[in-house]
């Protein structure tokens, strides 16, 4: 009786249990509008997309190219060229244009541009500026692999992005990081907006593109941070951004160089002692450390300790502001500064002069 009465318990909790799963088979799909099997599949291809980022590399590893720097023996002018150096590029217009960094062909005698598809193309260099180290190439071919690029979207730290080049000349390679810091300034080069990543670059990624999980183009890969003489890689690499990289490429394409506006000083931030000195008001301001003996300021009598308030009317709160107005500035124009000498407030006109460019 005893075994008779267990038998019945259990076909009764078997058949509980095959009702309600009947029911959730049934009725799942009335309140999600899918099958349960299909959704767990769905979300299975779902986290299986989110962590791939093959759909990005399709969209512009094709526009980023490999860049040959040949050099010519100049006494032996017939022998074959011999490789001088290697890094990468983006293809950014229709016509040809070709985004690198200024130290990948500095010294090159013959450039080749050799594409994903197989294509090689030679090279003219369009214009080249040391400041931001980046160059603009020119190739002749149709169909050429573009670049996704979105001006308007500033990369963010902590977005995810992939570095596209050709490191150590093994073939296109990707490495994965995020964006670690903006506006990284302070670096040898002496560029003041760098994109901070942890993307691997290495020898060979210099020029090539740093993409969002979109495939959008954020920067131009440049540099990677060292110490002294070592090798190896700290996790910490440099990229321009896409925006002023563009907006150089436009100059550039236009002029063949950027011009760029001086004043013919060297300053600082305005500290707190010094403003007490200076009998400065506040703490905004630009103190005139060094001043170029045949430049602008000097024509214009500046003095070592004025402070710059105003440049054009416009409130001048640190040194990087002040150094972009004047580079912006075109050559020849007569600007006003507002400036404090032993706690008065003067208006001084000064006439900017261009920038020199030195390609070393």
């Amino acid at each position: 009786m005893m075994i008779k009465d267990t038998l019945i318990y259990v076909s009764k909790a078997i058949a509980f249990g095959l009702i309600m799963a009947a029911v959730i088979i049934i009725v799942m799909p009335l309140i999600t509008g899918q099958s349960l099997t299909n959704g767990l599949f769905n979300r299975a291809v779902t986290s299986s997309n989110e962590l791939s980022f093959a759909t990005a590399v399709r969209r512009a590893a094709p526009a980023v190219v490999n860049i040959y720097s040949l050099s010519i023996d100049q006494r032996k002018p017939l022998k074959p060229s011999s490789l001088q150096g290697l890094g990468s590029g983006v293809i950014m217009s229709k016509e040809g244009y070709i985004l690198t960094n200024y130290h990948v062909i500095k010294q090159a005698d013959e450039i080749v541009v050799a594409l994903q598809d197989g294509r090689k193309f030679t090279s003219e260099v369009v214009g080249s500026d040391p400041e931001t180290d980046l160059a603009v190439l020119k190739i002749e071919g149709d169909n050429l692999p573009l670049v996704p690029l979105e001006l308007d979207v500033p990369a963010r730290v902590g977005d995810v992005v992939l570095a596209i080049g050709n490191p150590y000349n093994l073939g296109q390679t990707i490495t994965q990081g995020i964006i670690s810091a903006t506006g990284r300034n302070g670096l040898s080069s002496g560029y003041l907006d760098f994109l901070q990543t942890d993307a691997a670059i290495n020898a060979g990624n210099s020029g090539g593109a740093l993409i969002d999980t979109t495939g959008q183009l954020v920067g131009i890969n440049t540099a990677a941070f060292q110490i002294g003489n070592e090798s190896g890689t700290h996790g910490i690499s440099f990229a321009i951004p896409i925006k002023l990289a563009h907006s150089i490429m436009g100059k550039l394409i236009q002029d063949g160089r950027v011009i760029r506006g001086a004043l013919g000083i060297g300053g600082e931030a305005v500290g707190p002692v010094m403003a007490q000195i200076l009998n400065i008001p506040d703490l905004t301001g630009v103190l005139i450390t060094s001043i170029d003996p045949v430049g602008p300021a000097a024509k214009a009598k500046l003095r070592k300790r004025d402070v710059i308030t105003h440049y054009q009317g416009e409130a001048i709160p640190g040194v990087e502001m002040l150094m972009d107005r004047i580079a912006e500035t075109t050559p020849g124009k007569e600007v006003k500064l507002t400036i404090i000498r032993e706690g008065k407030s003067y208006d001084v006109p000064v006439v900017i002069a261009e920038k020199p460019v030195h390609y070393n």
